[in-house]
């Protein structure tokens, strides 16, 4: 059954008013549910600790709410234009002038008169969107006393997690399956063995990531300053595990290897892993004036 899973499992959840409704919707859902409770629970947790002093991390419940909308947005709207960007634009003829005299294509769910849904999204243009709408929701929110590099501390910690519900969603989606192998767990993909690389990935960018960035906050909240160091170490730990995953993972059809037989995916999350390396040390010894002092009688 494990085998041939694939041939028994229908990725559409069930139809609504003639919509097909697919499982990866929901584990989608899921996960911005479990990284919006994750983001609430922390803010809450700091508010008990110290209910005196201002937000830890710069945001109360209600600037939550107000910026889990926007970041969203810019989430859904980086990861398709970047996927459109990184992985349709350079390989398919046409698809720049297509695209550029229609953009709205970019997000329309019909084809040839069939609802499909929007398929195709990039995380590291997910990422892009991301950082844009935070820095826009910090700068109009700067008088509330939010800080974009604390807001990013707890972004780094409430958002691993939802990673494993995207790639459960992966999975039983059927999508960026893994490579050819013989293994005893390998599923049947159109009659191919191949590692379940989606499931390596909720593992690893994860419940591996999440471990990594929430024993930073443990072990060194006490001693120094949070202020961007938490949100480039989920980065950087994210970065390394995507790099790991990846060598499980079928490369894109349309791209391949690009170089030193490494996939876009691992060219991209070597780039990102540097950034975010450099990003942590800055963060590190420069910790953000505005950034709460703690003492024994606050913790």
């Amino acid at each position: 059954m494990w085998h041939e899973i694939y041939s028994h499992f229908d990725p559409v959840a069930f139809t609504f008013l003639g919509f097909k409704i697919h499982w990866y919707a929901l584990a989608y859902i899921t996960a911005l549910l479990c990284a919006l409770y994750l983001g609430r629970a922390f803010v809450q947790l700091e508010e008990r600790k110290n209910p005196k002093a201002k937000p830890f991390f710069s945001l109360d419940e209600k600037l939550l709410f107000d910026y889990f909308f926007w970041v969203e947005v810019g989430v859904l709207l980086g990861a398709r234009i970047g996927y459109i960007l990184i992985y349709v634009i350079p390989y398919e003829s046409g698809a720049f002038v297509f695209y550029l005299t229609e953009p709205w294509q970019m997000f329309n769910p019909y084809y040839n008169g069939v609802f499909v849904g929007i398929r195709g999204m990039s995380f590291h243009g997910a990422l892009v969107g991301a950082l844009l709408a935070s820095l826009w929701f910090a700068y109009r929110h700067k008088k509330d006393g939010v800080d974009f590099w604390r807001v990013m501390d707890l972004v780094g910690l409430s958002v691993p997690l939802g990673y494993v519900f995207g790639r459960i969603g992966n999975f039983l989606n059927q999508e960026l399956v893994g490579r050819e192998t013989d293994v005893p767990w390998a599923i049947s993909v159109h009659g191919i063995l191949r590692h379940p690389s989606q499931l390596y990935e909720a593992f690893l960018e994860g419940v591996v990531v999440f471990v990594i960035v929430y024993a930073y906050y443990k072990i060194y909240r006490e001693r120094e300053r949070f202020c961007g160091q938490i949100g480039a170490l989920f980065l950087f730990a994210y970065a390394l595990m995507r790099f790991v995953a990846e060598f499980y993972r079928e490369p894109d059809s349309q791209i391949g290897f690009v170089a030193f037989s490494l996939s876009m995916g691992q060219i991209l999350s070597l780039l990102m892993a540097m950034i975010a390396l450099v990003l942590f040390v800055w963060r590190k010894n420069w910790a953000c004036r505005s950034a709460p002092s703690l003492t024994k009688s606050d913790l």
